[in-house]
């Protein structure tokens, strides 16, 4: 199986999956001299890990993070770092009915027939479990953005036809208080309720919803991404849609910015003081993005989630023979994921923005 890496010089691998001994992941080209702080990498893990609330899956994990290389004394060596997180509440014996069918619109298929084999339980490798590996990575690619002042934050913005008002960004420490303070991970208090209230009674008839999370990413600087295939948005897509049940991403004005006209949607320049350090724009429309380059504004974007494919409702399938069959909607699992997904989604930024900036400093460096 490729496909497991992901970033140039800031890359990761991640390994393991849902139901074996343990995930992990092994940092490759993290800076040195980087603070490496347990309890911060924990405390991401924790917004991620299931069994937080009635509206996610109640699988018990303590997600507990154990950094095996890569780091002396709190900081990076600059060495690979390896992070290894156990499996501690599997049910197997939850999969045993659906190991020779294959449930609707899961991995089950493609699986079986790319590779000739699969892990029934709980989907092996194609388990959202292997998120939690690329959490660990994306709050040490934090830690290194942090240095230049690079602020990450996301919110569920959407469940269903619900959707939140657009937020004023300039606080984004008022935001994550405002979001951690519900199980929605909504920033906006009212809409969380309504998005909590749906969720639930979803949950109770034995269905699933999907939704939608924005994110903001500030402090960018000025140059970072490649103008061709390398665009800093594509290589955000790509990130985004690799996390499990994503179904669609867009940046800036993103979809409703194609029914503008040009003279609408142009962003204009301003250089402050006449200094092209202090130029910006009048609107964001270009979502901090242009030409595939970091422009110094606020880079925007919305990831689009799907339902759950796990139903605790009898569906019609097939079985690995290719006979009908039924299958019956066990275990434990999401009624809808966005709530967990939000620091996947920040995590998954932060390795793109990390990059991408490594990238950018060593074509600076070359040019002196």
């Amino acid at each position: 199986m490729a496909g497991n890496s992901f970033g140039d010089l800031f890359r990761i691998s991640t390994f393991g999956e849902s139901h074996g001994k343990a995930i992990g992941v092994i940092i490759d080209g993290c800076p040195s001299n980087i603070t490496i702080d347990e309890e911060f990498i924990q405390s991401e893990l924790d917004k991620r890990k299931p069994g937080q609330s009635r509206i996610t899956t109640q699988r018990k994990e303590s997600d507990t993070a154990q950094i095996l290389s890569g780091v002396f004394e709190g900081k990076s060596t600059g060495t690979p770092i390896a992070i290894v997180i156990p499996n501690e509440d599997q049910r197997s014996k939850d999969y045993t009915h659906i190991k020779d069918i294959f449930r609707p619109s899961h991995a089950d298929f493609t699986y079986q027939m790319k590779y000739g084999i699969r892990d029934y339980r709980g989907g092996g490798r194609s388990s959202a479990r292997e998120t939690a590996a690329r959490v660990a990575a994306g709050a040490v690619a934090k830690s290194f953005l942090q240095q230049f002042g690079i602020e990450i934050f996301a919110h569920v913005s959407g469940v269903g036809t619900i959707e939140a008002p657009n937020l004023d960004t300039k606080d984004l420490k008022a935001l994550l208080e405002l979001r951690e303070s519900n199980i929605a991970r909504c920033a906006d208090p009212a809409t969380a309720n309504e998005m909590v209230a749906f969720i639930d009674s979803v949950r109770k008839a034995g269905d699933t919803v999907g939704g939608r999370i924005s994110a903001v990413i500030r402090h960018v600087p000025v140059g970072l991404g490649e103008p061709v295939f390398d665009k800093l948005h594509a290589d955000l897509a790509k990130a985004m849609m690799s996390i499990n049940a994503v179904h669609g991403f867009e940046y800036g004005s993103g979809f409703a910015g194609s029914e503008l006209r040009g003279s609408e949607h142009n962003d204009i320049f301003v250089a402050d003081d006449h200094d092209l350090n202090q130029v910006h724009t009048h609107t964001n429309f270009s979502g901090g993005i242009q030409g595939g380059i970091s422009n110094g504004m606020d880079i925007t974007f919305k990831v689009a989630f799907k339902p759950v494919a796990t139903i605790m409702r009898d569906q019609e399938t097939v079985d690995i023979h290719g006979n009908p069959a039924i299958a019956s909607g066990k275990g434990r699992h999401d009624p809808c994921v966005v709530s967990r997904a939000v620091i996947i989604v920040e995590a998954m930024a932060a390795l793109v923005i990390a990059d991408h900036l490594l990238k950018h400093q060593s074509y600076k460096h070359a040019a002196r």
